[in-house]
């Protein structure tokens, strides 16, 4: 997960696109958060789903 800082910078930055616009530098700070945060889910995720055990009782081994 993202440090906590780093969320609320990027809500910030959305918030700030949808009211005044964003620079070109804060256009690319956005882009790489966003990015470093997709990153980090997927990873999460994956290893959540790699933890996941199936149990079903009709199957008989």
């Amino acid at each position: 997960m993202l440090p906590k800082e780093k969320l609320e910078r990027i809500n910030e930055l959305s918030r700030l696109s949808k009211t005044e616009g964003l620079s070109k530098e804060q256009q690319n700070e956005q882009k790489a958060l966003r990015k470093e945060y997709l990153a980090t889910f997927r990873q999460a995720f994956t290893n959540q789903l790699h933890s996941v055990k199936v149990v079903d009782d009709e199957v008989v081994m």
